[in-house]
């Protein structure tokens, strides 16, 4: 029997499919908001009665916010966890030096040629031959 050679292209964006449970929402993402609605109810009847309506909610907000960040924010396949763990070694941990200095690959590359070429220019031209001359007498002397 032969043997087909083909192969079967598949897009790369079936990677990211996930499956949805509860809301549209994948398994990820309904437990960290479940979460993120009972830290908010648990700040909320703690501290509706001493703070007030408005700064309770602010509070809720932003008790929440981490757990719907943890479940919701994903950047170039990190999840959020991910890109704070990155981000405290990156800033923190890491104590390497970073010097921006110019570098020019063309000159690194090419620097011997020019070199070679401005030479032979200076034994074939007169001109330039005398001001060379002059310009290594004027260092002697200096």
């Amino acid at each position: 029997m032969m043997k087909s050679n083909f192969e079967i292209k598949i897009n790369k964006e079936i990677r990211d499919y996930t499956e949805s449970i509860f809301f549209g929402l994948s398994l990820r993402q309904s437990i960290f908001s479940i979460i993120a609605c009972i830290i908010a109810t648990g700040i909320y009847f703690l501290f509706n009665d001493k703070l007030g309506t408005e700064m309770t909610s602010w509070l809720c907000m932003l008790g929440a916010a981490p757990f719907a960040a943890l479940g919701f924010i994903r950047f170039q396949g990190m999840y959020t966890e991910d890109i704070v763990k990155t981000a405290l070694y990156s800033f923190l941990l890491s104590s390497t030096n970073l010097i921006n200095k110019p570098f020019d690959l063309y000159e690194e590359i090419f620097n011997s040629i020019i070199n070679q070429s401005r030479k032979e220019s200076i034994v074939h031209d007169k001109k330039l031959r005398k001001i060379e001359k002059a310009k290594q007498r004027k260092n002697k002397n200096s």
